[in-house]
């Protein structure tokens, strides 16, 4: 469980003004636990991804959610590709074609 003081702590450039703002704009969804806001590493991670754009890509602040939605899209298609990959590793030869062919059909 991280708090949001430890987060502070750990995320160097952050200051909880602006932790808030992003968490109100839904640019990182940390949990609540009652009165409590709880984070993840990867909550961590996005914190750290978005202080980049911002300090060092000069991503602003209207331009932010377009480019966290595209990353977003990037890691669920590369999800997507995994599971595929590892359904074909899985599948026998005379399978793979079938299988495909029909996973591609379902898509559409």
């Amino acid at each position: 469980m991280i708090t949001v003081t430890t987060v502070l702590q750990q995320v160097r450039g952050l200051d909880e003004q602006t932790l808030r703002s992003w968490i109100a704009q839904d640019w990182v969804r940390p949990v609540r636990r009652g009165e409590e806001t709880v984070f993840e590493e990867i909550d961590l991670a996005r914190l750290r991804l978005i202080l980049e754009l911002r300090d060092q890509l000069e991503v602003g602040e209207t331009a932010m959610p377009v480019v966290l939605s595209l990353l977003d899209q990037l890691h669920a298609t590369r999800r997507h590709m995994r599971r595929l990959c590892e359904m074909l590793d899985a599948a026998g030869p005379e399978d793979r074609v079938r299988d495909l062919l029909s996973h591609l059909g379902a898509g559409r």
